[in-house]
């Protein structure tokens, strides 16, 4: 019987927060095979001397495939190590196709995304009671075209905690549909390369958004948080505004 491939998430950056199921699987692995320009040299400490490991920047999705199958159909404990979560951008529905094709089994170990290290970095709750209770996870269309019902537009329109990935390269389009419905000072937070040695967060309204990105350059691995909560970041919660978790009214199942 064979091994499954492990689809592993690094996490962002920092690999002190990869999963402990991760960084297990990275100890064991014959076989590393990895996204190196999304994923730092210094995540794999945690794998064996003398294993394999392969980086993938310049390999195509056929490529890396038929490395996964081979190595898997050898025996050999192989992850493939994907940058953040797996489930979020990470590309891994045409290799899943591909491995059910060629009956190899897989198994998918989840990370940590980068808009939760952005909001751990920016010490913010991304949902505060009635000021925003929804986040958003999206992109800007380019190269890959986002469906019409996900424009950028129609979901600013809720003006909800909106964490933007892989849109950098088009941040003066994608900052003209967002000020169409979050005020022009809403607090952005600009994230380059959560959890790298030479991570950079910057926070400035709405309407400096895209002139600061470019201005510093930051044209990949950036994500932006646009959210009403930041602008209330290190403010007294006021009364009326509070989670009812900690209420003396409320109800607890563990608690008499």
């Amino acid at each position: 019987m064979l091994e499954p491939v492990y689809i592993v998430g690094a996490g962002p950056g920092d690999p002190d927060l990869i999963t402990v199921k991760g960084r297990n699987l990275l100890t064991q692995a014959d076989v590393i095979v990895y996204a190196n320009s999304l994923i730092p040299d210094s995540m794999l400490q945690f794998c064996r001397p003398n294993a394999e490991i392969i980086p993938t920047a310049s390999k195509s999705l056929e490529e890396i495939v038929a490395i996964l199958i081979d190595r898997v159909r050898s025996h050999k404990l192989v992850v493939r190590l994907h940058d953040g979560d797996p489930s979020l951008y990470g590309a891994i529905q045409e290799q899943i196709i591909a491995l059910s094709e060629a009956e190899i089994p897989f198994e998918i170990i989840p990370g940590v995304s980068a808009f939760q290290l952005a909001a751990a970095r920016l010490q913010v709750e991304l949902t505060v009671p009635e000021i925003v209770q929804t986040i958003i996870l999206t992109r800007i269309s380019g190269r890959t075209q986002v469906p019409e019902k996900e424009e950028l537009s129609r979901l600013a329109a809720h003006q909800a905690s909106l964490c933007l990935y892989l849109s950098a390269h088009h941040v003066e389009n994608a900052q003209s549909k967002l000020i169409e419905h979050y005020p022009p000072d809403t607090t952005v937070a600009i994230c380059y390369r959560l959890g790298w040695e030479d991570e950079k967060i910057l926070t400035v309204p709405l309407l400096e958004m895209a002139t600061v990105t470019r201005e510093e350059n930051l044209t990949r691995t950036t994500l932006f948080v646009i959210s009403p909560a930041l602008n209330h970041v290190k403010k007294s919660t006021t009364k009326g505004t509070k989670s009812q978790l900690y209420s003396s009214h409320y109800k607890r199942l563990f608690k008499k």
